[in-house]
């Protein structure tokens, strides 16, 4: 049997139990750092399959590193599973109208219950194709928590857990098939918290200290800020807390939690220099006082050229998800269900990742395509995740599979729905494969390996620095 049948031959044993262990992640929609059932649902299906689970890891407690042995002496190959829930997402499953299981309720609005069933299947699909071959590698399969707030993979990576890693393969839900060649936006989260002096606003208004007004004032400063800064760079901010809400109170406290985000790592933490200024100076202006916390910080992401080829290959050999007339169906429903203007938009981003036609995709509610590879690291997707951090300590590959309906984007209620029915877990199922096969045929060809290992270093001559700052623990957002 050729290498390709017999992974979709594992993985397809496997199927009821990735889709059962799915559902159950899904059922859980757990938010960052509180992911206690999903771990333990991806931990039981790892456990049956023969590997050793070491838990709780790097100082958190729904994290886990999954590992097996075969053979002696080969590469150590990762897979990366994620498992977090948003906020606000609650929808039943395969519903395409708006329908809370829990209203206010957390759901996967971006698929990672998908995420960690499909990369735990290709951990234990390679390590039954290693051992009918007689090839020798550890695979390991990490369980990364908080990845929408938190940043799971950047503890891991802070603490060296990465550092003897030979390829790591990673995927994410979507609406396309591709292989990202493009960067992300490196971010750092920062509170920005401001003391004053409570008064009466309108009996003895100068004698109070507004940190409400150190806020607004910190806000305009960095909306000026703006047209000085790189223009792929953002910034972002939200309230949280506005000191009360009194306004014949002058407000002692406030708070501003801001996202700094830029192309590259470095540029980021120069912006987020100039970001704490405008804070200081709203400080000086109001009378307040100024405490800054660091809460997080993930890195841009380096798409590896070697093992990315490598993977796009095995994604076309693969192919697209097998949907069939009731997938297509569904999908029409899910896709009815966005305005036009808003499929577009969504559509127009899977486009500009992967290469596809914009226009042809536009006439179709699921993606029977796959893309061939681009590699284009100059260019960066518009979002940020841990991965990146990932991506500076080992080469590193990031798959797409489509699993929801051409033009859903991702963060709503559509994604939570399609997340749990036919087109999720066909989706799921094709990215264990192709994931599981690319880990083989890289495990086969040591000097594939080498290669990956010289780009890397090639690409990140300085290795990594961890954006994380050095105090931050994880903690649930409110």
């Amino acid at each position: 049997m050729d290498d390709r049948n017999q992974v979709e031959s594992l993985i397809q044993a496997q199927s009821d139990a990735l889709k059962r262990t799915a559902k159950q992640v899904w059922d859980a929609a757990e938010l960052n750092w509180r992911e206690t059932k999903s771990a333990d649902a991806l931990k039981q299906y790892l456990s049956e399959q023969g590997f050793s689970i070491k838990a709780p890891v790097c100082g958190m407690d729904t994290a886990f590193i999954a590992q097996q042995t075969v053979g002696s002496g080969g590469p150590v190959v990762a897979f990366l599973a994620e498992y977090d829930a948003l906020p606000g997402l609650s929808q039943c499953a395969a519903h395409t109208t708006p329908n809370a299981v829990q209203e206010g309720g957390a759901g996967h609005g971006c698929g990672h219950n998908l995420l960690g069933a499909g990369a735990a299947g290709a951990a234990a699909a390679l390590v039954n194709a290693l051992k009918a071959r007689g090839l020798s590698a550890v695979v390991r399969c990490y369980g990364c928590p908080a990845e929408e707030d938190g940043g799971g993979k950047v503890f891991f990576a802070r603490e060296g857990a990465f550092d003897d890693v030979q390829a790591v393969f990673a995927w994410h839900p979507g609406d396309a098939n591709y292989v990202l060649g493009q960067g992300t936006l490196a971010v750092t989260g920062v509170l920005y918290r401001f003391s004053g002096i409570t008064a009466h606003a309108a009996a003895a208004p100068h004698t109070g200290r507004s940190a409400l007004d150190a806020c607004e004032l910190m806000n305009v400063g960095c909306n000026y800020l703006r047209e000085h800064i790189l223009p792929t760079a953002r910034l972002h901010y939200a309230y949280r807390d506005t000191g009360g809400t009194a306004p014949n109170v002058v407000p002692d406290r406030a708070c501003l939690h801001y996202y700094v985000r830029a192309c590259k790592v470095k540029d980021m933490m120069e912006i987020k220099k100039r970001v704490d200024d405008v804070a200081r100076g709203a400080a000086l202006m109001t009378g307040t006082t100024l405490s800054i916390e660091e809460v997080d910080g993930f890195s841009d992401f380096i798409p590896n050229r070697t093992l990315s080829e490598l993977t796009a290959q095995c994604l076309e050999e693969i192919g697209a998800p097998a949907f069939d007339s009731e997938d297509e169906a569904l999908a029409q429903r899910f896709s009815a269900s966005f305005s036009p203007e808003a499929r577009m938009a969504n559509l127009a981003v899977s486009c500009h990742q992967s290469g596809l036609d914009a226009n042809e995709l536009a006439q179709q509610v699921l993606c029977r395509q796959t893309a061939p590879y681009r590699h284009e690291p100059h260019l960066t997707e518009p979002g940020s995740t841990d991965v990146g951090d990932v991506s500076y300590c080992a080469p590193t590959v990031q798959l797409y599979c489509s699993c929801w309906a051409l033009g859903s984007g991702g963060h709503n209620w559509q994604v939570t729905a399609q997340s749990a029915s036919s087109l999720g877990e066909k989706g799921m199922l094709t990215a264990a494969k192709v994931l599981a096969l690319a880990a083989l045929r890289a495990v086969e060809r040591p000097e594939l390996l080498a290669a990956a290992e010289k780009e890397l270093k090639q690409t990140c001559p300085d290795g990594y620095y961890c954006p994380m700052p050095a105090q931050a623990k994880p903690h649930p957002a409110p």
